[in-house]
């Protein structure tokens, strides 16, 4: 199994904002992949489906941005999913809108959703 954690903030005050993409990746995945309706657990909203013939747990924390970690870890954890086995969907401002970087590890950049995943998950 591997766990997408989707990096956003929630309330309609911050929907289609651009710091909430992983919050729009995973609905157009989920929907994309027939994964099942979204409902409340781990402090936040998660889906199930497939890709691939892989399971995946599909997670979009409601504990606000900073506070990711805090939603990804109990989910990780009742699921035994290893961190090699998570994946994050984030914004980089760093990056102009439209660009996609893909990387395995390393730091957090000074991005508060992943320096709580660090916290809460390890670096990797």
């Amino acid at each position: 199994m591997h766990l997408i954690v989707g990096l956003g903030n929630p309330g309609s005050k911050y929907q289609g904002n651009r710091h909430n993409i992983g919050f729009m990746a995973l609905d157009v995945i989920a929907d994309r992949h027939g994964f099942s309706p979204w409902r409340q657990r781990f402090k936040g909203l998660v889906a199930e489906g497939n890709i691939g013939g892989q399971k995946i747990l599909a997670l979009k924390p409601l504990t606000y941005m900073n506070l990711s970690g805090e939603s990804a870890r109990p989910a990780a954890d009742f699921y035994k999913v290893p961190p090699a086995q998570v994946v994050v969907a984030h914004d980089e401002m760093d990056l102009p809108l439209g660009t996609l970087r893909i990387k395995v590890g390393g730091g957090h950049g000074g991005h508060n959703g992943l320096r709580s995943l660090h916290q809460h998950l390890g670096p990797d």
